[in-house]
């Protein structure tokens, strides 16, 4: 056995069976081992791009990591910015990444470079293999470590590879959750009783699954909070029967009216409410003057027992429930718009969906519609890196091949990570991709004026505009191998959601905007 066999029986043994590759010379005998070892599920993706992303979605959904194959320095560096993501969202991966062998590092080849220094940024875990009897014993650290959900980043240099190694290695048993801060909770629950209205419980991550939603409901019940979550979330439980909320607005100006008026924010896995970017004149944090801030949880704590908790030190119990009104939901004709748009999604998201969201501008008014939609997960984008949807969409189908995935994106975000429709196509993942073209880089229009950047000279909007020429999504998508048509109106969008969600395998939907 060699310690590319020894690594990849470690994996399956611990319960990391898929693998998003995209290999080179340095990991040849890793990928000869898939060939050795049952029980790993190895799927191609064409950019590491598609690779990373995918993992990070396949942990949203799954719960567990799965693993990447990466080849050398650059290789790993193509798929930094969605580890970026995947990292803001708390996500678990397992990155095995080829290097040269030991010996032939000093020969400063092409291909060499500093492949720890570009891992540690956006892994908590880094470490290079010694030699092929340590392979097993370090893989088995690294599953611990994602497991934990951090990214973990083994670097495999060739001649630990095929070098002679031994069986598979132990994984340590899984950690039990942090728990949280009784005191902490007691914190909260006095806040809780004498601010009501005033007090702001602010979530993301755990909390926002069906279950910390419904203690969240009942808490805002009895005591008059406002529950809300953070701007973005990598996963929050939506649709019909679901307590519904909204989340701090991406635009200051529309956030700071909504938070003006709280002097206390509860945190429940989430971070202070700050702006996205700095812009002249208008504050980064958007909470106001005075208000305090008091945490419960953070990312890898119990926030669901930490809610139930607090739920009991109020005395919160489901009869505390208010009813809430949610928008009908409407078969919309006529005219694209942003919400004729969000009517037709609403409309369309079948039972038990997954819905991916890199929609930027024209997905902002989305959640109240779709509240009332068939019961669904909801997933964004934590780090702010684009390109992040169509692979996350891809891992998330991986991860759950019964579930509907929806992935919602504009086109410029969907150039970078085109390839992904390659992989759903050759996986048939069950995915319909919904590209909203408006052609031109819409959110950054916006990002202009919000700097005080002045009125957009013709060199200016050249780098803002997608025309000269346009996008052809239709004829991407069938190079790709996925089926796709475009709509310029909400009838013929209608049909086109409910002809892709009636058939199993990717479709892809251009909405011209």
């Amino acid at each position: 056995m060699n310690g590319a066999e020894s690594l990849v029986r470690t994996l399956v043994a611990g319960n990391v069976d898929v693998c998003f590759a995209n290999p080179g010379t340095s990991e040849m005998h890793f990928v000869a081992a898939l060939d050795r070892v049952e029980g790993m599920r190895c799927v191609l993706g064409l950019f590491e791009g598609i690779v990373t992303g995918a993992a990070d979605g396949y942990y949203r959904m799954k719960g567990t990591p799965a693993s990447t194959l990466l080849h050398l320095g650059p290789g790993l560096a193509n798929g930094l910015a969605n580890l970026h993501n995947a990292k803001k969202a708390n996500s678990g991966i397992v990155n095995i990444v080829g290097q040269h062998a030991v010996y032939h590092i000093e020969y400063n080849a092409p291909l060499t470079s500093d492949i720890e220094g570009l891992a540690r940024p956006m892994s908590q875990w880094v470490h290079t293999s010694p030699d092929s009897k340590s392979v097993a014993k370090d893989g088995a650290a690294a599953i611990a470590a994602a497991r934990d959900r951090q990214i973990a980043t083994l670097i495999l240099p060739a001649d630990t590879a095929w070098g002679a190694a031994d069986g598979v290695a132990p994984v340590p048993a899984e950690k039990q959750s942090a728990g949280y801060s009784a005191q902490a909770v007691d914190t909260a629950a006095r806040i809780m009783k004498d601010g009501g209205a005033s007090t702001l419980l602010l979530m993301t991550g755990t909390a926002l699954s069906e279950k910390g939603l419904a203690l969240a409901e009942q808490i805002a019940g009895k005591t008059g909070c406002k529950v809300m979550g953070q701007t973005y979330n990598p996963r929050m439980a939506r649709g019909r029967g679901r307590f519904s909320i909204d989340r701090i607005p991406y635009v200051i100006e529309a956030a700071l009216p909504i938070l003006k008026d709280f002097k206390n924010i509860v945190l429940v896995e989430a971070n202070d409410p700050v702006a996205f970017f700095a812009y002249p004149n208008k504050p980064s944090m958007l909470k106001p003057e005075g208000c305090e801030v008091h945490r419960v949880t953070a990312g890898g704590e119990n926030s669901i027992a930490a809610l139930e908790a607090l739920a009991g030190a109020l005395g919160a119990k489901p009869s505390d429930v208010k009813p809430q009104k949610l928008a009908e939901l409407v078969k919309p004709t006529g005219a694209l718009n942003h919400t004729t748009i969000a009517q037709a999604i609403a409309y369309a998201i079948p039972e038990n969906a997954i819905v991916v969201d890199e929609s930027l501008t024209t997905g902002r008014g989305f959640f109240p519609p779709t509240a009332a939609a068939a019961p669904h997960d909801w997933l964004q984008n934590m780090g702010g890196s684009i390109g992040f949807s169509t692979p996350v969409a891809t891992g998330a189908a991986v991860a759950c091949p019964d579930r509907k995935v929806i992935c919602m994106v504009g086109d410029g975000s969907a150039m970078y990570t085109l390839q992904s429709l390659w992989t759903q196509a050759r996986e048939e993942l069950d995915i319909t991709t919904i590209v909203f073209a408006n052609r031109k880089y819409q959110i950054l229009l916006g990002e202009f004026a919000g700097v005080d950047a002045g009125e957009p000279g013709q060199r200016a909007l050249d780098m803002l505009n997608l025309d000269r020429p346009a996008l052809d999504w239709v004829s991407l998508a069938k190079g790709m191998g996925v089926p796709g048509v475009s709509v310029s109106n909400v009838d013929d969008f209608n049909k086109a959601l409910a002809n892709a969600l009636a058939a199993k395998g990717p479709k892809l939907i251009e909405v011209v905007m």
